[in-house]
């Protein structure tokens, strides 16, 4: 009985030392999760975005919806928050079919400026309709360990100017319900290893919008009501202060004044990125100079309103179609070292000679050719399909004389451009 009781009292003794070890190692392995910010630096966010949705039970064709933020830190002050002015780009493309086609740059384009805090909270004016989801994440300023929960406020901004007629962004609040998952070390594109703190965001969304009273908003049916649910997954690199990338599957439901009912539902990828400043005086020389030294004629580089931009002309294409000739694919892949060297995003823009009057023609083969370029840059690796974007302006924007066959040569043209926002 006595050596049993020892034995009971020994084992009882060494899980109490293994439980107090786990709960110190555990203590130990605690931080505290902090945005951080330096004046100056200049983050992109690209979301590529797969929506179904459903109107009063209609299946409506499948929506890629494709946004692009351009931030830059322009400010930081004593309590640790950041300053961004942000430029956010958004396309939109549908397909009953599921083919791909390079994202268009053509819908519309919104800035915002916003102060953000350490735990990420953000102050924002009525008038900025971006980001939509705001205080997500944010972070308890206390330290927090593998499995620890905790939960904080946040609210979407939905932007209903073209579905509904309201003037300011619609704030839907919702309580987010964060876990602290695992922790898991990747190897970025140049071989260097990163720890990265994995996070569950889930939040409900249940919102009664409130009474409107003018006649001319309520015929632009409104929503009346507000429900959805979102679930995303944040990869945290907490040495940066800032996401690295996020995944998140979202239900929204919403009735309208009428009794309309819309249903989303998608899954969204996200990834942050950092770049750098493509159009300089210097960038132009050097890549004017390296362009000079491959031997390929009628390529000029310069600055543009979008950043640094190559211009391409008299593309050789197959007679009235997208299909690149071999001599211009062996151009793009010299091209293709050039535009390795910068990590920024880049835009494919296609222009057209004018012989007629069939400007919808022309606007069609323009998308088709920037379509084509952008879809063998991606082949060769030049960038991901998130990282290339593509827009056509038919015969609008002449360099040269249409009247002229060297005039429409100029014209006949593409013009790659390095993203600076």
């Amino acid at each position: 009985m006595k050596k049993l009781r020892y034995f009971l009292m020994a084992a009882l003794l060494f899980s109490t030392i293994q439980i107090f070890g786990q709960s110190l190692e555990n203590q130990q392995s605690k931080t505290i999760f902090q945005f951080k910010f330096s004046k100056g630096t200049k983050i992109g966010l690209v979301s590529r975005i797969e929506e179904d949705v459903k109107i009063n039970g209609r299946k409506m064709p499948h929506a890629t919806i494709l946004n692009r933020v351009s931030m830059n830190i322009t400010e930081t002050d004593e309590n640790g928050r950041g300053k961004y002015e942000s430029d956010f780009m958004t396309s939109e493309s549908y397909t009953d079919f599921g083919f791909f086609h390079a994202l268009d740059w053509d819908s519309y384009e919104n800035k915002s400026e916003y102060w953000r805090s350490k735990d990420g909270t953000f102050e924002i004016e009525d008038k900025y309709f971006m980001p939509i989801v705001r205080d997500m994440p944010r972070f308890p300023q206390t330290p927090v360990g593998i499995g620890d929960s905790w939960t904080l406020d946040g609210y979407e901004a939905e932007d209903f100017r073209n579905s509904f007629g309201l003037s300011t962004p619609m704030k839907v609040p919702f309580t987010a319900n964060y876990k602290y998952l695992r922790d898991e070390e990747i190897t970025d594109d140049n071989g260097n290893k990163r720890t990265l703190n994995v996070i569950s965001a889930k939040y409900e969304l249940v919102f009664e919008s409130p009474e409107i009273t003018d006649y001319n908003l309520l015929l632009q049916d409104p929503p009346i009501s507000t429900m959805g649910t979102s679930n995303r997954t944040i990869w945290w690199d907490n040495e940066r202060g800032q996401i690295d990338h996020y995944v998140e599957k979202f239900k929204i439901i919403i009735e309208t004044y009428s009794g309309n009912i819309f249903v989303f539902t998608g899954q969204s990828n996200a990834e942050i990125t950092e770049f750098v400043q493509a159009a300089t005086d210097n960038n132009v020389k050097v890549v004017q100079a390296q362009i000079d030294e491959l031997g390929l004629a009628d390529i000029s580089v310069v600055k543009s309103d979008k950043g640094l931009q190559i211009s391409l002309e008299n593309v050789q294409f197959d007679p009235d179609s997208a299909v690149l000739r071999y001599t211009e694919q062996k151009k793009l892949r010299a091209i293709a070292n050039i535009l390795n060297k910068f990590p920024n995003d880049i835009l494919v823009s296609g222009h057209t000679a004018s012989v007629d009057d069939d400007e919808k023609s022309c606007q069609i083969l323009s998308e088709q050719r920037a379509d084509s370029v952008a879809n063998f840059l991606m082949k060769i690796h030049v960038r991901k399909q998130n990282h290339i974007f593509t827009e056509g302006f038919g015969s609008k924007r002449p360099i040269g004389d249409n009247s002229t066959e060297e005039g429409r040569k100029k014209n006949r043209r593409v013009e790659i451009t390095i993203l600076d926002k």
